[in-house]
């Protein structure tokens, strides 16, 4: 009896794995093309009261300068990586064992995407298994150009702001095509903690950062990789 009541429960979640696979890939493979309605990290905002400005544009909308601030500050290897920077990541492990109190990540654009996207913010081993599978099945359904445009349209750039679009909008009163090297090297700066880092007022690590971020940008301007990614 024990017996066929515990093959029955196995049968069942089977099923319901199964089910949520395919539900999650159906979705995954529609992302590619159309936008998610939301995100959890936008709905905590909302529901915190923090509002939700957002404006979801064309990856050509966005502008080379917007696109290489952020590979600049966020990610310089995500043209040739495949969703993980081991390079860095060996280099944050080393850093973390001499600095337990001052932890430094590794995430790439592409992890960063998998999480905004599909996930929750914090930390955790079982949040963090799940960012590795969403950030692979991202780089094989999507291509760098839409996992940038993706982060580009969905990245909290501000109290209540997200995407590049609401930002430049609000920070510097134009487009997201319109902005200047200074401009988009500013809002990647913030990048590491938007409502923290503010750009109006422009806060002492924006200000400080954002020059380290044009002059990096000044570096891959001769990156093929880069210019074609960006164009």
């Amino acid at each position: 009896m024990k017996k066929t009541t515990l093959q029955k429960i196995a049968r069942i979640l089977k099923k319901v794995f199964l089910w949520l696979f395919l539900s999650q890939l159906v979705y995954i493979i529609i992302l590619r093309w159309v936008n998610p309605p939301f995100t959890i990290t936008q709905l905590a905002s909302f529901v915190r009261g923090n509002g939700l400005k957002r404006d979801y544009i064309s990856y050509k909308n966005m502008g080379s300068n917007a696109k290489l601030a952020v590979l600049a500050g966020e990610d310089q290897q995500f043209p040739d990586h495949n969703g993980f920077d081991i390079k860095a990541i060996k280099l944050a492990v080393k850093y973390n064992k001499k600095h337990p109190t001052k932890i430094r990540g590794a995430s790439t654009i592409s992890q960063q995407v998998a999480k905004n996207v599909f996930l929750w913010q914090g930390g955790g081993f079982f949040r963090k298994g799940l960012e590795v599978y969403f950030t692979f099945m991202i780089e094989t359904f999507w291509g760098k150009e839409r996992i940038l445009q993706m982060y580009l349209n969905i990245a909290e750039m501000g109290e209540g702001i997200f995407g590049i679009q609401a930002a430049a909008k609000n920070y510097f009163a134009k487009d997201a095509l319109n902005l200047t090297r200074a401009e988009a090297a500013q809002i990647a700066a913030a990048l590491p903690n938007p409502v923290r880092f503010t750009i109006k007022p422009l806060s002492k690590y924006v200000a400080t950062r954002s020059q380290n971020i044009l002059q990096q940008m000044n570096n891959l301007d001769d990156d093929e990789d880069v210019a074609a990614l960006i164009k």
